[in-house]
């Protein structure tokens, strides 16, 4: 079975996110990401590191306060991340 939207995704509905959870940026996989990553909401402006759902590290470079990012991360590495309070949305 698929996880994908299917069909006509005009016609599905969409929910962004049920619950959010901080992130402390580490090593560690972020809770209940095993079948499926979060996307993330960035509270203090800088850089953001994580590792993507696919397994791919990526640095997002300079990302504004109270952006969300429409990506699906495991993880949040503390290595190259500079921004704070992070949020997890599930």
């Amino acid at each position: 079975m698929s996880k994908g939207v299917q069909g006509n995704f005009a016609s599905q509905v969409r929910v962004f996110a049920h619950d959010a959870v901080s992130v402390t940026p580490d090593a560690a996989r972020i809770p209940n990401t095993d079948q499926r990553g979060v996307c993330l909401y960035i509270g203090g402006q800088g850089d953001v590191e994580v590792i993507m759902e696919s397994g791919t590290t990526q640095t997002f470079k300079n990302v504004s306060a109270g952006t969300f990012l429409p990506i699906l991360v495991t993880h949040v590495l503390s290595g190259n991340t500079t921004a704070t309070e992070i949020l997890a949305l599930y």
